[in-house]
């Protein structure tokens, strides 16, 4: 009899763990797959450039970088959320219209977090830096290489922006 309590016991300890890890997730998350801003900006921002090409670069020649330039010609303060890459050889930065560089940020599940909390005024800019180690796959790393950089807002109508670049790696 004693046996079927503890497991009893234990089953319910587990479940009531489970209930509340579940319970934790779904109020950090806003519960409605909003992002961690408690309002939706009206305003949004936009970039001329979107894609670069470093044509073709040398893993011997070390990091190469690009800056995308972004600006909100809207009317409200967009927050820039979250910032995410594509892949472990590739690293962004924020850096707003004050100059303060915010970052590093990579790809999920190999740095640090990806959340932040940057906004960006109505009519500023912020630079999106983004920097390609041509080296971080090894020898092997040669050809063709197309990585993106992930911006997630708080805007209504552009929630989600896509940096991309390729280039072609030689040793």
């Amino acid at each position: 009899m004693q046996k079927k309590t503890k497991k009893l016991m234990l089953w319910a300890v587990g479940i009531i763990l489970m209930a509340g890890i579940i319970t934790l997730v779904v109020v950090n998350s806003g519960g409605d797959g909003q992002t961690s801003s408690s309002q939706y900006s009206a305003s949004a921002l936009s970039a001329v450039e979107k894609k670069f090409d470093f044509n073709t670069i040398s893993m011997g020649n070390g990091k190469v970088s690009h800056q995308f330039e972004v600006k909100n010609d809207g009317a409200e303060k967009v927050v820039i959320e979250k910032v995410y890459t594509s892949c472990m050889c590739t690293a962004a930065y924020i850096i707003s219209s004050d100059g303060s560089k915010y970052g590093e940020f990579s790809m999920p599940g190999h740095s640090g977090p990806s959340g932040t909390n940057i906004e960006v005024g109505p009519g500023e800019s912020a630079t999106v830096e983004a920097i390609f180690d041509p080296a971080a796959h090894g020898p092997s790393g040669v050809g063709l290489a197309q990585r993106s950089i992930y911006i997630e807002t708080n805007s209504a109508s552009s929630p989600k922006l896509e940096f991309s670049f390729q280039a072609l790696v030689t040793r």
